[in-house]
């Protein structure tokens, strides 16, 4: 992923809008480019901050954004799972279907 890519993507992991494989990629980028994690604080600074000196409550930067990026990982291995579970599902689908149709051309 470039850096313009990441950038774009911000607001929508800001929002917690974006699919596995992007948050993924967004993610492995962000903690790899110093440029991009400094974009990240300072678009989550502007808008979560705003809304928070808004209704006067108190805003650690620092601490508010580390637990957001903690979330999204949490997120991510939480939806890498399903997509594991789901797959496993669709195989044992496969092999039902298999089995039930063996089972019906020996019957008939």
């Amino acid at each position: 992923m470039t850096c313009k890519e990441a950038e774009k993507m911000i607001p929508l992991f800001l929002e917690d809008d974006l699919d596995t494989d992007d948050l993924r990629e967004v993610l492995e980028h962000i903690d790899n480019c110093e440029e991009c994690k400094e974009e990240l604080t300072i678009q989550f600074l502007v808008t979560e901050g705003m809304t928070r000196l808004e209704t006067g409550n108190v805003f650690d930067l620092k601490n508010e954004l580390r637990h957001r990026m903690l979330e999204a990982e949490h997120s991510l291995k939480r939806r890498e799972g399903m997509q594991w579970f789901l797959y496993a599902m669709e195989g044992l689908v496969v092999v039902a279907i298999i089995t039930l149709a063996a089972l019906l051309k020996v019957l008939f």
